[in-house]
């Protein structure tokens, strides 16, 4: 790799000061870096062999709603939190760009979710997810009611907070905070979470990557219109009434991730999540 599209989170790298660092060391050791101020400018006709995310997870979502389909891969220098995707810590920045440089990497692909909003029949609204797709209750208002459907069958209704609808590598996300399993990222299949369900019954459910998800909004009281909103990757809010749903299946969009470290899955699980033993 030798062409590099450098994103920085501003708010995450101040004065662009870790951006600069990288841009000089690409082109000191014989590359081209080029920077951009957060990860939603990435530009719609981007052309280089990878972008480096300065930031964490959150801005690596934001990137990958830009670059997924692109066939362009992408790798994160981790300056936020937990940090699974965006894995590779700032005390290793020059290992790292030494391995992009000398093509010692190698490249993941991630499924995507495709999600479409439906209102009276009609298509509203449509978007990918690289992690999730959530309906969540509007507001302060009390639990909503959800019908869920794979592949046109009921699955179940669930009165709760919402739903996630998430991929493997969403869920060690939302999906792992409201108790749903944690799946290997290499494997395909689509996660189905309660939030905060009002029933002891209701649990999450694995279905396979093929499977139709649709999520239909339950009328519940006359008096509210605006029952819930749905988010894409925790962005995309969208406003949804009664009666809407929200069709979801597997996007043939991928999002390809640069990894130059043979730590496993389950090793960089262990670290994220405190296990000493």
């Amino acid at each position: 790799m030798k062409k590099f599209l450098i994103a920085a989170n501003a708010n995450k790298d101040k004065n662009l000061i870790m951006a600069k660092q990288v841009q000089n060391y690409i082109e000191l050791h014989g590359g081209t870096g080029e920077i951009c101020v957060d990860a939603e400018n990435i530009p719609e006709d981007c052309n280089v062999d990878c972008v480096i995310i300065l930031g964490g997870d959150g801005t690596m979502l934001m990137a990958s709603g830009r670059l997924a389909g692109k066939g362009i891969p992408m790798i994160g220098i981790n300056l936020g939190t937990v940090g699974f995707m965006a894995d590779v810590d700032p005390s290793n920045l020059e290992d790292a760009l030494d391995s992009l440089l000398h093509d010692r990497y190698r490249i993941e692909e991630r499924m995507n979710l495709a999600g479409t909003i439906y209102h009276n029949g009609q298509e509203t609204e449509a978007a990918t997810a690289l992690n999730d797709i959530v309906v969540a209750r509007s507001g302060y208002s009390r639990i909503i009611c959800l019908r869920i459907y794979v592949n046109g069958e009921l699955l179940d209704v669930y009165e709760a907070d919402g739903v996630i609808v998430a991929t493997p590598t969403g869920s060690t996300a939302y999906n792992l905070s409201a108790g749903g399993p944690i799946v290997s990222p290499r494997t395909s299949l689509i996660l189905v979470t309660p939030v905060s369900p009002h029933s002891l019954t209701s649990k999450s459910v694995v279905l396979s990557a093929d499977d139709e998800i649709e999520v239909e909004i339950v009328p519940k009281r006359k008096s509210q219109k605006e029952e819930a909103f749905a988010t894409f990757d925790g962005q995309g809010y969208a406003k949804l009434q009664p009666g809407d749903r929200i069709r979801i299946r597997r996007s043939p969009k991928m999002t390809k991730l640069v990894k130059i470290y043979s730590a496993s899955f389950y090793e960089v699980l262990r670290t994220k999540m405190g296990v000493t033993r």
